[in-house]
């Protein structure tokens, strides 16, 4: 599947793990636990237990690409 197939998502192409470490990077474990509260991101966050995590639970999945999409966007 190519970009042009999906001209209307713009998170095509990007996956969980790189979403993440995008917010991760930008606003850090604390901060982004404020805007997504989930577990994973507030009490002895890891990159594996996030992942694991949201791909599991569609609505914080969906909370983290709303953020990674009004971040960076």
């Amino acid at each position: 599947m190519t970009v042009k197939e999906q001209p209307n998502n713009p998170l095509h192409g990007l996956t969980l793990e790189f979403i993440v470490k995008q917010l991760v990077w930008h606003y850090g474990w604390e901060e982004l636990s404020t805007y997504v509260k989930i577990a994973c991101f507030k009490n002895n966050p890891t990159m594996k237990s996030s992942l694991t995590f949201l791909r599991k639970t569609d609505w914080a999945r969906k909370k983290v690409e709303k953020l990674y999409l009004n971040t960076f966007h």
